[in-house]
């Protein structure tokens, strides 16, 4: 294989990476509306109940609807009582957990 073959599949993973990376996309409020009205997505407040319920007295800090690797994501954080922060990632259309863990 010769240099220039490697230095152009070298450059084409590299802007592939980019690209994957660049495909998340945070969702306003009308965006997430419509899509709630549509069907596609679950309520935040039904989704929100349940990631509260996985850490009873946790108090909510942030949340936000995402559009990442081709679904819909809510994106929750939280602090536990301990005063831990959680990250918490589910999918916005049938509510399964995508991810649970401690924010940095």
């Amino acid at each position: 294989m010769s240099v220039c073959t490697r230095t152009a599949q070298t450059v084409l993973v590299a802007l592939l990476v980019l690209c994957s990376l660049a495909s998340a996309r945070d969702l306003d409020q009308d965006e997430a509306l419509q899509l709630r009205q549509q069907g596609v997505i679950l309520p935040l407040e039904q989704l929100l109940n349940d990631a509260l319920g996985r850490y009873p007295g946790a108090k909510l800090l942030e949340a936000e609807l995402e559009h990442k690797h081709g679904r819909y994501e809510y994106e929750v954080e939280l602090l536990t009582p301990e005063g831990v922060v959680r990250e918490i990632k589910l999918d916005a259309s049938n509510g399964a957990l995508l991810k649970d863990e401690e924010d940095d």
